[in-house]
């Protein structure tokens, strides 16, 4: 197997390394019933299930790229300060709005940070479900937080937490404004 590892790989003798001993990690009786499938004009005895097994593996490099692309670093966020005065204030649905942040972490995942001021009785929209996680951080008031159906009363000091594509909803349920931030983390949050 050596042999045809450095074929496929064609990288650094570590990546060879690397390859090699996530082969031997290969259950032997996956590797017993082999068929043939043609690779770069090589005859590989790979079963499908060994082929699978291997494609975590194939992606290891591109990782590592990634992790260590100090490009990646320099489009992220940077550490700063956002000071509550310093943020513009907009208004829509009845609602006050200041968007603190929005941008992508050194570590890859994207990330919006606002805050918002309800009126009594006030929602910034309907229910809804997206792909990125949210957050809330109740500063004031008293806010009746929606998750899959099921409702939540919470008061300053409170944390609510949406998984990705749970469907969700926030309103005032006090008799005073309620604030909040609210802060969204992974695929889509910056957009």
């Amino acid at each position: 197997m050596g042999t045809l590892t450095r074929k496929v790989v064609r990288g650094s003798i570590s990546q060879w390394i690397f390859v090699r001993q996530a082969w031997d990690l290969i259950p032997l009786d996956w590797k017993i019933e082999r068929t043939k499938m043609q690779f770069r004009g090589d005859v590989m005895p790979l079963t499908r299930r060994e082929l699978y097994s291997l494609f975590p593996v194939a992606l290891l490099p591109a990782l590592h790229l990634v992790q260590n692309d100090p490009s990646a670093a320099q489009r992220s966020l940077a550490s700063t300060v956002y000071p509550l005065d310093n943020l513009p204030l907009r208004t829509a649905n009845n609602a006050q709005f200041r968007d603190v942040l929005k941008g992508r972490l050194a570590t890859g995942e994207s990330l919006e940070v606002h805050e918002t001021t309800l009126p009594p009785g006030g929602a910034p929209h309907p229910p809804h479900h997206h792909l990125h996680s949210e957050m809330w951080l109740i500063r004031e008031g008293t806010v009746e937080l929606m998750v899959s159906g099921k409702t939540f009363r919470l008061g300053p000091g409170s944390v609510g937490f949406v998984h990705s594509n749970d469907e969700h909803g926030i309103r005032n349920v006090g008799a005073t404004p309620a604030t909040y931030f609210v802060v969204a983390i992974g695929p889509g949050a910056d957009s």
